[in-house]
């Protein structure tokens, strides 16, 4: 299957029956619906809890009226077509609206509809936001899939980055290892731009996206290190999920398989209460018992990720938690006040985010005094939007 094709009406999904179809038809009509063959291969279509199938395959249990198309506020944060700019150090990179599959569980599935004017179509006026923002040395290009986009159209927009100065890491964001490894592996000149882009100094980091052990297949393993050759540095990073990674036993495989395979765990994430992922949610302190304990039968270099939400006033890690109480910190925080910042809440097993917690116990700031001398972003950089901050 060296060019696998890409698949967007269920109605060619040959193992699903015509019932299936038609139910799953009024989904597709809200929700799009994107595979191709080499993923849909992955599926045991004899187990209807497969969990490469929840990934991929649409459910009608999306069309519950449950949670918000912009869970995290990121709009609040767009400073140029395409731009975000929420924390002082990165900018992320909207640039392209398709992905190689559409997840169902996608907190960005708002991209992919109608009327949506958060991608930037022409990449000049980001580039030029980012030359004036020198505290920016870090851009996430993400979207959408960076990676579906043909090489030269992705090394124009690498190759304006890599002349700002002042930017030192290029992230891409792409399930594309995952979802069709093929795509690295038929195109040649994707690990030649890797090479020219990827220096010792500045590296560019691909942010992989495996959410279940299956995903590691030998055709992934061989992209992930014709990309690695190049000069790339990968990590990865998956949302914890219910019926696809929420068993830890499937948690720890994952963490080891990445670890054995050189591709260190970096997030993983609170789901976010995004529309029609109701059915992959679960309560913030079960999943965070489900972490701790895939942990325990992983060595330590399997074991680096950090558990967060991507919270709209920053990421916050979920730290620990007691019978009584849950603690978290500020890994990222929009407002540099919040840096650091440590926060005990009353314990609340039906919280499913952070603005659940409204039983706040203790607080310590790492900054201190808030007249103390800290870093900001120059006018116009970060948008504070006090309402969407707990505690």
């Amino acid at each position: 299957m060296r060019n696998p094709k890409y698949i967007t009406s269920v109605d060619r999904i040959e193992n699903l029956s015509e019932n299936e179809r038609n139910k799953l038809r009024e989904v597709t009509e809200r929700f799009a619906f994107r595979s191709n063959e080499y993923y849909l291969s992955l599926i045991d279509w004899d187990d209807p809890e497969d969990p490469i199938r929840k990934i991929i395959i649409p459910d009608t249990r999306e069309l519950e009226d449950w949670g918000e198309l912009d869970a995290s506020h990121e709009k609040n944060y767009t400073v140029a077509p395409g731009i975000q700019h929420k924390y002082m150090q990165t900018a992320l990179f909207l640039a392209v609206d398709v992905c190689g599959s559409f997840c169902r569980f996608c907190f960005r599935k708002r991209l992919f509809m109608n009327d949506v004017d958060e991608i930037a179509k022409d990449y000049s006026a980001g580039i030029k936001y980012i030359q004036n923002h020198p505290e920016i040395t870090n851009v996430l290009i993400t979207g959408g899939d960076p990676l579906i986009l043909a090489t030269p159209r992705l090394e124009a927009l690498i190759a304006q980055i890599r002349k700002i100065d002042h930017v030192q890491i290029i992230r891409i964001g792409s399930k594309m290892l995952a979802f069709n490894p093929y795509r690295i592996l038929n195109d040649p000149a994707l690990p030649d731009m890797i090479r020219r882009y990827s220096s010792p100094e500045k590296r560019i980091y691909i942010m992989a996206h495996f959410n279940h052990p299956r995903e590691i297949t030998p055709q992934a393993i061989e992209a992930l290190d014709l990309l690695r050759d190049a000069g790339a540095i990968i990590v990865n990073q998956t949302p914890l999920l219910r019926g696809i990674n929420s068993d830890p036993q499937v948690l720890a495989e994952l963490f080891r398989k990445l670890s054995f395979i050189g591709v260190p765990p970096y997030y993983v994430f609170q789901c976010r209460p995004t529309l029609g992922n109701r059915l992959f949610e679960m309560p913030v302190e079960e999943a965070y018992e489900i972490f701790e304990k895939a942990k325990t039968g992983c060595s330590g270099l399997a074991k680096r990720a950090r558990f967060v939400m991507s919270h709209a006033s920053g990421k916050i890690e979920v730290v620990g938690k007691t019978e009584g109480s849950t603690f978290f910190k500020y890994h990222q925080a929009a407002d540099p006040l919040d840096m650091g910042r440590f926060m005990v809440f009353r314990s609340n097993p039906d919280a499913y985010w952070f603005d659940d917690y409204t039983e706040q116990i203790d607080d310590y700031r790492v900054s201190g005094d808030e007249d103390e001398d800290i870093p900001v972003f120059p006018s116009g950089g970060y948008i504070r939007d006090d309402s969407s901050a707990t505690g």
